[in-house]
Protein backbone atom coordinates (compact mmCIF):
# COMPACT_ATOMS: atom_id res chain seq x y z
CA UNK A 1 0.00 0.00 0.00
CA UNK A 2 1.33 3.54 -0.74
CA UNK A 3 1.66 6.19 1.50
CA UNK A 4 -1.14 8.06 -0.44
CA UNK A 5 -3.42 5.18 -0.15
CA UNK A 6 -2.88 4.15 3.48
CA UNK A 7 -3.08 7.97 4.29
CA UNK A 8 -6.41 7.57 2.93
CA UNK A 9 -7.48 4.26 4.16
CA UNK A 10 -6.77 6.49 7.89
CA UNK A 11 -8.88 9.73 6.94
CA UNK A 12 -11.37 7.33 5.91
CA UNK A 13 -11.81 5.39 8.90
CA UNK A 14 -11.55 8.55 10.83
CA UNK A 15 -14.42 9.77 8.75
CA UNK A 16 -16.56 6.97 9.29
CA UNK A 17 -16.03 7.07 12.93
CA UNK A 18 -14.49 3.40 12.89
CA UNK A 19 -11.68 2.84 15.57
CA UNK A 20 -8.45 0.78 14.52
CA UNK A 21 -4.82 -0.53 15.49
CA UNK A 22 -2.67 -1.67 13.35
CA UNK A 23 -5.65 -2.34 10.86
CA UNK A 24 -7.77 -3.96 13.25
CA UNK A 25 -11.26 -2.47 14.19
CA UNK A 26 -11.83 -2.14 17.80
CA UNK A 27 -14.45 -4.19 17.43
CA UNK A 28 -15.72 -7.42 20.17
CA UNK A 29 -13.99 -10.33 18.79
CA UNK A 30 -14.52 -13.58 19.29
CA UNK A 31 -11.71 -15.02 22.21
CA UNK A 32 -10.18 -18.71 22.91
CA UNK A 33 -12.25 -20.92 25.46
CA UNK A 34 -9.67 -21.62 28.01
CA UNK A 35 -10.42 -24.78 30.22
CA UNK A 36 -9.02 -28.48 30.90
CA UNK A 37 -8.02 -30.37 27.32
CA UNK A 38 -10.13 -33.23 26.08
CA UNK A 39 -8.75 -36.40 25.06
CA UNK A 40 -9.40 -38.69 21.49
CA UNK A 41 -8.48 -41.90 23.69
CA UNK A 42 -7.01 -42.59 27.07
CA UNK A 43 -3.48 -43.16 25.97
CA UNK A 44 -3.32 -39.27 25.70
CA UNK A 45 -5.13 -38.58 28.53
CA UNK A 46 -2.52 -40.43 30.67
CA UNK A 47 0.59 -38.69 29.39
CA UNK A 48 -1.02 -35.49 29.83
CA UNK A 49 -2.24 -36.70 33.85
CA UNK A 50 1.45 -37.52 33.94
CA UNK A 51 3.12 -34.52 32.30
CA UNK A 52 1.06 -32.57 34.76
CA UNK A 53 2.29 -34.34 37.77
CA UNK A 54 5.69 -34.19 36.39
CA UNK A 55 5.46 -30.30 36.36
CA UNK A 56 3.22 -29.64 39.51
CA UNK A 57 6.17 -31.95 41.21
CA UNK A 58 8.79 -29.51 39.65
CA UNK A 59 6.89 -26.54 41.18
CA UNK A 60 6.82 -27.61 44.58
CA UNK A 61 10.52 -27.87 44.50
CA UNK A 62 10.73 -24.90 43.12
CA UNK A 63 8.69 -23.17 45.68
CA UNK A 64 10.58 -25.16 48.33
CA UNK A 65 8.04 -27.38 49.63
CA UNK A 66 10.75 -30.65 49.57
CA UNK A 67 10.99 -32.35 52.86
CA UNK A 68 13.62 -34.86 52.21
CA UNK A 69 11.90 -38.11 51.24
CA UNK A 70 8.53 -36.40 52.09
CA UNK A 71 5.57 -35.23 49.93
CA UNK A 72 3.82 -36.84 47.08
CA UNK A 73 1.20 -35.67 44.39
CA UNK A 74 -1.15 -38.67 43.47
CA UNK A 75 -3.43 -38.84 40.17
CA UNK A 76 -5.55 -41.93 38.84
CA UNK A 77 -4.92 -43.28 35.46
CA UNK A 78 -8.13 -42.70 33.46
CA UNK A 79 -8.21 -46.03 32.36
CA UNK A 80 -7.69 -48.18 35.95
CA UNK A 81 -8.93 -45.11 38.25
CA UNK A 82 -8.27 -47.75 41.39
CA UNK A 83 -4.64 -47.27 40.47
CA UNK A 84 -2.58 -43.89 41.20
CA UNK A 85 0.79 -41.99 39.35
CA UNK A 86 2.61 -40.92 42.77
CA UNK A 87 6.11 -39.34 42.59
CA UNK A 88 8.60 -42.32 43.80
CA UNK A 89 10.72 -42.73 46.78
CA UNK A 90 13.67 -40.73 47.01
CA UNK A 91 13.19 -38.47 43.77
CA UNK A 92 13.68 -34.82 43.68
CA UNK A 93 10.64 -32.86 43.53
CA UNK A 94 12.89 -30.34 41.26
CA UNK A 95 14.39 -33.67 39.24
CA UNK A 96 10.99 -35.69 38.55
CA UNK A 97 10.68 -36.65 35.10
CA UNK A 98 7.63 -38.34 33.56
CA UNK A 99 9.25 -41.48 33.04
CA UNK A 100 10.36 -41.61 37.10
CA UNK A 101 6.53 -41.96 37.60
CA UNK A 102 4.88 -45.21 39.39
CA UNK A 103 1.33 -46.36 39.09
CA UNK A 104 0.05 -47.88 42.40
CA UNK A 105 -2.19 -49.94 43.30
CA UNK A 106 -4.69 -49.61 46.69
CA UNK A 107 -2.22 -52.58 48.46
CA UNK A 108 0.74 -50.47 47.57
CA UNK A 109 2.31 -52.42 45.31
CA UNK A 110 3.85 -50.87 42.33
CA UNK A 111 2.01 -52.13 39.05
CA UNK A 112 4.06 -49.65 36.68
CA UNK A 113 7.36 -48.29 37.19
CA UNK A 114 11.33 -49.11 38.66
CA UNK A 115 10.91 -46.73 41.40
CA UNK A 116 9.61 -47.86 44.90
CA UNK A 117 7.21 -45.97 46.50
CA UNK A 118 6.49 -44.17 49.74
CA UNK A 119 4.69 -45.99 52.24
CA UNK A 120 3.13 -42.99 53.54
CA UNK A 121 2.43 -42.01 50.77
CA UNK A 122 0.61 -44.87 49.44
CA UNK A 123 -1.29 -45.14 52.63
CA UNK A 124 -2.37 -41.93 53.15
CA UNK A 125 -3.42 -41.04 49.33
CA UNK A 126 -4.69 -44.37 48.92
CA UNK A 127 -7.18 -43.86 51.73
CA UNK A 128 -8.47 -40.76 49.61
CA UNK A 129 -8.87 -41.87 46.69
CA UNK A 130 -10.40 -45.05 47.58
CA UNK A 131 -12.84 -43.07 50.53
CA UNK A 132 -13.63 -39.92 47.47
CA UNK A 133 -14.35 -40.86 44.00
CA UNK A 134 -14.73 -37.27 43.30
CA UNK A 135 -10.94 -37.01 44.00
CA UNK A 136 -8.64 -37.20 40.42
CA UNK A 137 -5.64 -35.94 42.22
CA UNK A 138 -4.24 -35.36 45.57
CA UNK A 139 -1.31 -33.17 46.99
CA UNK A 140 0.10 -32.81 50.30
CA UNK A 141 3.81 -32.13 51.60
CA UNK A 142 5.45 -30.62 54.89
CA UNK A 143 5.31 -27.20 53.58
CA UNK A 144 6.97 -24.74 56.68
CA UNK A 145 4.14 -22.63 56.85
CA UNK A 146 1.65 -25.69 56.32
CA UNK A 147 3.15 -27.49 58.99
CA UNK A 148 3.93 -24.95 61.15
CA UNK A 149 -0.25 -22.96 60.80
CA UNK A 150 -0.99 -27.03 61.46
CA UNK A 151 0.48 -26.51 65.20
CA UNK A 152 -2.45 -24.46 65.89
CA UNK A 153 -5.28 -26.62 66.34
CA UNK A 154 -7.11 -23.89 64.09
CA UNK A 155 -9.06 -23.65 60.57
CA UNK A 156 -8.04 -21.46 58.17
CA UNK A 157 -10.12 -17.75 59.04
CA UNK A 158 -11.36 -15.84 56.08
CA UNK A 159 -8.92 -12.69 56.66
CA UNK A 160 -8.63 -12.20 52.99
CA UNK A 161 -9.77 -12.75 49.13
CA UNK A 162 -7.49 -15.54 49.12
CA UNK A 163 -8.24 -17.59 52.28
CA UNK A 164 -12.27 -17.37 51.62
CA UNK A 165 -10.81 -19.84 48.64
CA UNK A 166 -11.21 -22.06 51.32
CA UNK A 167 -14.10 -20.82 53.61
CA UNK A 168 -16.46 -23.68 54.79
CA UNK A 169 -14.22 -25.85 52.12
CA UNK A 170 -11.44 -27.41 54.15
CA UNK A 171 -11.44 -29.62 57.26
CA UNK A 172 -9.00 -29.74 60.53
CA UNK A 173 -8.03 -33.58 61.26
CA UNK A 174 -7.20 -33.99 64.63
CA UNK A 175 -6.95 -37.86 64.53
CA UNK A 176 -3.65 -39.58 64.43
CA UNK A 177 -1.99 -36.01 65.03
CA UNK A 178 1.48 -35.60 64.47
CA UNK A 179 1.98 -39.55 64.19
CA UNK A 180 3.42 -40.45 60.74
CA UNK A 181 0.94 -42.20 58.95
CA UNK A 182 2.30 -46.26 58.42
CA UNK A 183 -0.83 -48.11 59.02
CA UNK A 184 -3.93 -49.13 56.69
CA UNK A 185 -5.88 -48.54 59.30
CA UNK A 186 -4.45 -44.66 60.34
CA UNK A 187 -5.05 -43.97 56.95
CA UNK A 188 -8.21 -44.69 56.51
CA UNK A 189 -8.99 -43.37 59.82
CA UNK A 190 -7.12 -39.84 58.76
CA UNK A 191 -9.52 -39.93 55.25
CA UNK A 192 -12.43 -40.86 57.27
CA UNK A 193 -12.28 -37.12 58.22
CA UNK A 194 -11.82 -35.96 55.06
CA UNK A 195 -15.40 -36.78 53.66
CA UNK A 196 -16.01 -33.63 51.95
CA UNK A 197 -14.19 -29.99 50.58
CA UNK A 198 -10.88 -29.14 48.61
CA UNK A 199 -8.67 -29.32 51.20
CA UNK A 200 -7.58 -30.50 54.93
CA UNK A 201 -5.67 -29.38 57.75
CA UNK A 202 -3.79 -32.21 59.57
CA UNK A 203 -3.06 -31.21 62.89
CA UNK A 204 0.95 -31.07 64.04
CA UNK A 205 1.53 -32.43 60.20
CA UNK A 206 0.59 -30.39 57.32
CA UNK A 207 -1.74 -29.83 54.61
CA UNK A 208 -3.50 -31.84 51.63
CA UNK A 209 -5.83 -30.16 48.80
CA UNK A 210 -7.26 -32.37 46.52
CA UNK A 211 -9.17 -31.56 42.90
CA UNK A 212 -10.53 -32.75 39.86
CA UNK A 213 -7.08 -32.22 38.28
CA UNK A 214 -3.58 -32.26 38.63
CA UNK A 215 -3.60 -28.52 38.53
CA UNK A 216 -6.15 -27.73 41.06
CA UNK A 217 -5.14 -29.78 43.76
CA UNK A 218 -1.42 -28.46 43.17
CA UNK A 219 -2.88 -24.83 42.33
CA UNK A 220 -5.01 -25.03 45.96
CA UNK A 221 -2.04 -26.32 48.21
CA UNK A 222 0.35 -23.84 47.04
CA UNK A 223 -2.48 -20.92 47.65
CA UNK A 224 -3.45 -22.70 50.86
CA UNK A 225 0.13 -22.55 52.27
CA UNK A 226 0.23 -19.29 51.14
CA UNK A 227 -2.92 -18.36 53.05
CA UNK A 228 -1.30 -19.88 56.42
CA UNK A 229 1.76 -17.60 55.97
CA UNK A 230 -0.71 -14.46 55.66
CA UNK A 231 -2.84 -15.85 58.98
CA UNK A 232 0.82 -16.60 60.66
CA UNK A 233 1.67 -13.21 60.01
CA UNK A 234 -1.53 -11.60 60.92
CA UNK A 235 -1.60 -13.19 63.83
CA UNK A 236 1.68 -12.35 64.89
CA UNK A 237 0.92 -8.72 64.52
CA UNK A 238 -2.17 -7.91 66.20
CA UNK A 239 -5.96 -9.65 65.64
CA UNK A 240 -6.96 -10.31 62.26
CA UNK A 241 -10.26 -8.48 61.22
CA UNK A 242 -12.58 -11.61 59.74
CA UNK A 243 -14.37 -11.26 56.21
CA UNK A 244 -18.14 -10.91 57.03
CA UNK A 245 -20.07 -14.42 56.06
CA UNK A 246 -21.77 -13.16 53.26
CA UNK A 247 -18.82 -11.78 51.44
CA UNK A 248 -16.68 -14.47 52.64
CA UNK A 249 -19.25 -17.14 51.31
CA UNK A 250 -19.63 -15.08 47.98
CA UNK A 251 -15.84 -14.84 47.38
CA UNK A 252 -15.97 -18.30 48.08
CA UNK A 253 -18.32 -19.63 45.20
CA UNK A 254 -16.63 -17.09 42.91
CA UNK A 255 -13.18 -18.28 43.50
CA UNK A 256 -13.07 -21.48 44.93
CA UNK A 257 -14.83 -23.77 41.58
CA UNK A 258 -12.42 -26.57 40.12
CA UNK A 259 -12.23 -24.57 37.18
CA UNK A 260 -10.51 -21.81 39.09
CA UNK A 261 -8.07 -24.09 40.52
CA UNK A 262 -7.27 -25.42 37.17
CA UNK A 263 -6.91 -21.92 35.69
CA UNK A 264 -4.72 -20.62 38.86
CA UNK A 265 -2.09 -23.11 37.88
CA UNK A 266 -1.91 -21.97 34.28
CA UNK A 267 0.89 -19.24 34.58
CA UNK A 268 2.89 -21.66 37.13
CA UNK A 269 2.61 -24.85 34.36
CA UNK A 270 3.77 -22.16 31.72
CA UNK A 271 6.62 -21.24 33.49
CA UNK A 272 7.66 -24.74 34.17
CA UNK A 273 7.31 -26.08 30.49
CA UNK A 274 9.79 -23.23 29.65
CA UNK A 275 12.30 -23.08 32.24
CA UNK A 276 12.68 -27.41 32.52
CA UNK A 277 11.43 -28.85 29.12
CA UNK A 278 13.15 -32.10 30.56
CA UNK A 279 10.32 -32.81 32.74
CA UNK A 280 8.84 -34.38 29.90
CA UNK A 281 11.52 -37.28 29.82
Amino acid sequence: MTATATTSAKTSAKTSGTRTIEGVELTPKQVAVVGPATFANLEDERLHRKQKLAGALRIFGRVGFGEGVAGHITVRDPEFPEYFWVNPFAISFRHATVSDLILVDHTGNVVFGKHPVNRAAFIIHSAIHEARPDVVAAAHSHSVHGKAFSTLGIPLAPITQDACIFYNDHTLITAKAGKVVFEVDDGKELASHFTAGKAAIHQNHGLFTVGETVDEAAFWFLSLDRSCQAQLLAMAAGTPKLIAHEDADYTQRGTGFPLAGWLGFQPLWQEICRTDPDLFD
